[in-house]
């Protein structure tokens, strides 16, 4: 969150560090008066005077002095948020990015291109970004540390943050609100490309065709994923629901070209795909995807031969 890699981090971070440095000036104060109070030696009063005194305390200590250190916090923190409000902008305009949280795992979509993954956000570097968010069961809670600000992801309501990332770099998101046993287990990778290789990103995935599985490979997939997956870069398939929104796991589209499987509980290197076929209960228990220990050893090396060949 201290090492911010755009406009919107930066301004978090330096309201961080003011927010820090003014606490620090009041605790020094706090703490230097407490020392004085108790090293000085009791002093006889008259009445009215400590009454003077009492409400001089009362007035200047407890209504003077936070009313002026709220109305300083917010006289900086209200200009700095502000960079994170989806405000019109001129020029190029903002890249709309949709978010979809759920247990646990993270839907993206590029409703301009049409393209969908998961657990990935690839973005341009140098273009402002609103990041639509919602949830399609609990409350999730979408963070990016160094890119900005978080934002509550809620069922039935889109909310909107605006981002910018000022340079390429690979970031981890993360859910900050709990939703569950993996909570902790909702990880969000976000690289951060030049503009000319983040349009190749989509451009690859808008023209790539995935390989026509063979039909055991489609048996498999229609009888044991198909009900919860699809395969968006399979064009007119039958390995695909026919509704997207009754999608319950990850489009599996380019899920071979993801860094991490599960939502970051398994970088997915040689065999990775395979070990979570049989494993994933173990590596993520309580997960929403069944157990697949009802089928062969090589029923599950059919599926996971074909699913690593899924990458544009």
């Amino acid at each position: 969150m201290l090492d911010p890699y755009g406009p919107a981090a930066e301004a978090v971070a330096w309201t961080w560090w003011a927010m820090f440095g003014f606490s620090a000036v009041v605790l020094v104060g706090v703490v230097a008066l407490w020392l004085i109070g108790m090293r000085r030696s009791p002093a006889a009063i008259p009445e009215e005077k400590a009454a003077i005194y009492n409400r001089r305390w009362i007035v200047w200590g407890g209504i003077v002095l936070p009313c002026v250190s709220i109305v300083l916090l917010l006289s900086f923190g209200i200009p700095q948020g502000k960079r994170m409000l989806p405000l019109p902008v001129e020029g190029e305009q903002p890249l709309k990015v949709e978010v979809i949280g759920h247990q646990w795992w993270w839907e993206v979509r590029y409703p301009e291109s049409g393209v969908v993954t998961a657990n990935q956000m690839n973005l341009p570097a140098g273009r402002p970004l609103d990041i639509h968010v919602t949830s399609a069961d609990v409350i999730h809670s979408f963070w990016i540390p160094r890119l900005g600000g978080k934002i509550d992801m809620i069922p039935g309501r889109t909310n909107v943050i605006r981002l910018e990332a000022d340079r390429p770099a690979t970031h981890r998101g993360q859910c900050s609100e709990f939703c569950g046993m993996q909570h902790t287990h909702m990880i969000l990778y976000s690289e951060v490309q030049t503009a000319e290789d983040f349009a190749d990103w989509i451009r690859a995935r808008q023209q790539w065709q995935a390989p026509e599985p063979d039909a055991t490979t489609r048996d498999l997939f229609q009888r044991e994923c198909a009900a919860c997956h699809q395969v968006s870069s399979l064009k007119g398939s039958p390995v695909q629901t026919t509704d997207e929104t009754l999608l319950i796991g990850p489009d599996l589209g380019d899920v071979a070209s993801r860094s991490h499987l599960g939502a970051g509980v398994l970088r997915n290197e040689a065999g990775a795909i395979r070990r979570w076929l049989s494993e994933h209960q173990r590596l993520k228990p309580e997960n929403r995807m069944p157990s697949l220990d009802h089928l062969e050893d090589r029923e599950l090396d059919v599926l996971a031969d074909w699913l690593e060949t899924l990458t544009p």
